[in-house]
């Protein structure tokens, strides 16, 4: 017996219907073999725009549905029950589509948003660097600007989600490299600009499906309508970044909690069938108040998400309650995988078990939006705490 959710209406059960049957047909028989290749097919991705998949939030007038966030919560709780983790969907629809929806001018949006919703374009965005990782402020790339009012753009990034699909890149950059993070801005990378080159794909422990690269910017002479918002965003970039990461930060929590569920599904039915000594291993109390003592604070967990859920909506979710949800579900979410493959014994070390995929996909949610720690620091500064 679990808390009834009130989140979703009818539409919402109906759309997660059309997703589950969606991935049915286009993911579930390939996933296997694109975390073998290391990416999806560039297929799916146009598939998902046919389908009406991508930048479901976005108004008509750029290619989408006018839906809201709800759909997109549905998005990341299906694909991560199911463990399709190398679908970048969410990135995509949900962080780059909104920074050009949100920031940028009506001709920015006019050519890039319908080429997003379709799956024309793979977006990606450019924050982490080698020597930065979560401290933004600490961005070394830089866009100059030049006499005739373009932009040299220099630097490299890394852990890029889509980086080697993408065909648009909104890349973090310091346009007043002296003025810290109020010098940084946000510009518009496309595929194929003389300078701009994709390095090799990064292997990884988890998340093997997904394409994460690193992108390398060597004098891209950037035109002055490339800086997102025009003029009127300059050196506001660092703005930017700190009102998306609320609800970059609840994404990953509804992962999590999704994640984790799924986990404790899986766990369950297995423990009813493999037996120890003569007996199913969920006969052991061990393994009963494991799982009892695990769904439990997945509950919690599912309740305060979908309270974080309601804010959002409301558009009263502040930082330090996001950070709260990333740092605890996605600390929650190992904790799960962790006892989970424990009870699986021996086959939970299998990668054929989806237990094990998903321990190893679950280690990045506490680095990656912001490590937890930084999230523990956020939260301190809400209480009054430098």
């Amino acid at each position: 017996m679990t808390i009834e959710r009130t989140l979703f209406t009818a539409d919402h059960e109906a759309f997660r219907d059309s997703f589950r049957r969606f991935m049915d047909k286009e993911i579930a028989p390939f996933h296997d073999d694109w975390e073998e290749q290391g990416y999806v097919d560039r297929a799916v991705w146009t598939k998902a725009g046919e389908n009406g998949f991508l930048c479901m939030a976005l108004p008509d007038t750029y290619g989408g549905a006018g839906a809201d966030l709800l759909y997109s919560v549905i998005q990341f709780e299906e694909l991560w029950a199911r463990g399709f983790t190398g679908i970048g969907f969410g990135l995509h629809n949900e962080i780059v589509a909104p920074y050009i929806l949100r920031y940028g001018t009506e001709a920015q949006k006019l050519h890039y948003l319908p080429k997003l919703a379709s799956g024309e374009m793979v977006g990606a965005i450019a924050m982490s660097e080698p020597g930065a990782g979560s401290d933004l402020q600490a961005v070394k790339t830089s866009a100059l600007r030049q006499a005739d009012g373009s932009y040299l753009l220099n630097g490299s990034k890394t852990f890029i989600t889509n980086g080697w699909h993408a065909d648009l890149v909104i890349v973090v950059a310091k346009t007043d490299p002296a003025a810290g993070a109020k010098g940084t801005s946000l510009f518009l990378v496309e595929r194929g600009m003389p300078g701009f080159e994709k390095g090799k794909r990064l292997k990884k422990l988890g998340l093997k499906a997904q394409d994460t690269s690193e992108l390398f910017f060597n004098d891209v002479r950037l035109p002055a309508e490339a800086l997102l918002g025009d003029a009127a965003m300059l050196n506001r970039g660092f703005v930017c970044l700190m009102e998306q990461l609320p609800w970059e930060r609840l994404q990953i929590a509804i992962s999590a909690v999704a994640a984790s569920q799924a986990a404790i599904d899986h766990t369950v039915a297995y423990v009813k069938e493999r037996k120890v000594f003569g007996q199913p291993v969920g006969h052991y109390q061990n393994t009963r108040y494991t799982l009892a003592e695990l769904q439990t604070e997945v509950q919690v967990a599912q309740v305060f998400v979908d309270k974080c859920i309601e804010l959002l909506m409301a558009e009263k979710l502040d930082t330090a309650t996001a950070s709260m949800a990333k740092y605890w579900t996605s600390d929650l979410q190992c904790k799960v995988m962790d006892e989970c493959v424990q009870l699986h014994g021996g086959y939970g070390f299998m990668w054929e078990y989806p237990i094990t995929r998903a321990y190893a996909d679950a280690r990045v949610q506490r680095i990656y939006g912001g490590t937890n720690e930084i999230m523990k620091e956020v939260i301190t500064r809400s209480m009054g705490m430098r």
